[in-house]
């Protein structure tokens, strides 16, 4: 059984003041008259058009759906996808934000997000109104050749560390991903070592695992098999450096795992 660390989102308000007017004072005879000059009118703001892309390498977003959310296909398309409040694992439910859509007045109308569905790299839209977004300045990168994980930390490179990688028959998927959930095994001494970082990824092959066998970076009781390709598609770690990754790999945390 795993247990769920759970992640607090905080949301900001926001307040209005009346201006207030200061009346004008009488113009008297002796004031000089001054010159006017023409000024030029500009047109309001409008922010209606395209979905604009949020985030770059230093800085990322992530939604947290308090009370689940529907992803849909298009800003008011078909539904692709339906989310509870928490996952198969009791975990709060997250999303990547990659982009928005605002309305001509400029407010957040939908969210262009990253989904943990299969097929892999899935996106979908969701309501603004469903999502409190929170900025996320971790980034993780890991190279399946090289066998290497590097984290960063407001563009900063916070550790680089030989990993384990899936085998030849249950391969690493690649590809741009998110951290969906953050998991404590009850036995540290266990395959996945004190803990697990969940992404939205899933194994190619291992369709038939529970939960559709999801890929996770996670710690090891095989530490020998560090720096091998020899694990079921998953990223395995040191203990020791899993402990560091899991600290700053906060919910909505980039992973970009390349070939």
């Amino acid at each position: 059984m795993l247990l769920a660390f759970p992640l607090l989102v905080a949301a900001c308000g926001s307040r209005s003041e009346h201006a207030r007017v200061v009346p004008q004072q009488r113009t008297v005879a002796s004031t000089p008259t001054l010159p006017t000059r023409a000024v030029r009118r500009v047109a309001p703001k409008t922010c209606a058009g395209t979905v604009q892309p949020l985030g770059n390498a230093n800085r990322a977003y992530v939604g947290y759906a308090q009370a689940g959310a529907v992803a849909l296909k298009a800003p008011n398309g078909a539904a692709l996808a339906r989310f509870g409040a928490t996952n198969a694992n009791d975990y709060p439910t997250f999303f990547g934000v990659v982009g928005v859509l605002k309305s001509p007045s400029c407010k957040p109308l939908w969210y262009r997000v990253e989904l943990p569905i299969r097929p892999n790299g899935s996106t979908g839209y969701v309501r603004a109104s469903s999502l409190a977004l929170t900025p996320v300045a971790s980034r993780i990168l890991v190279d399946v050749s090289d066998r290497r994980l590097t984290l960063y930390d407001g563009g900063k490179v916070r550790l680089t560390a030989t990993v384990a990688v899936g085998s030849s028959a249950t391969p690493t998927p690649v590809g741009r991903y998110y951290v969906n959930q953050r998991l404590v095994p009850t036995d540290a001494s266990g395959p996945f070592g004190p803990g697990a970082v969940g992404i939205s990824a899933f194994s190619a092959v291992l369709t038939g695992w529970a939960q559709g066998g999801p890929i996770a970076i996670h710690g090891t009781n095989e530490p020998w098999s560090i720096g091998r390709a020899a694990s079921n598609g998953c990223i395995r770690l040191p203990n020791a450096t899993l402990r560091t990754v899991f600290r700053y790999a906060v919910a909505g945390t980039p992973v970009v795992i390349r070939a």
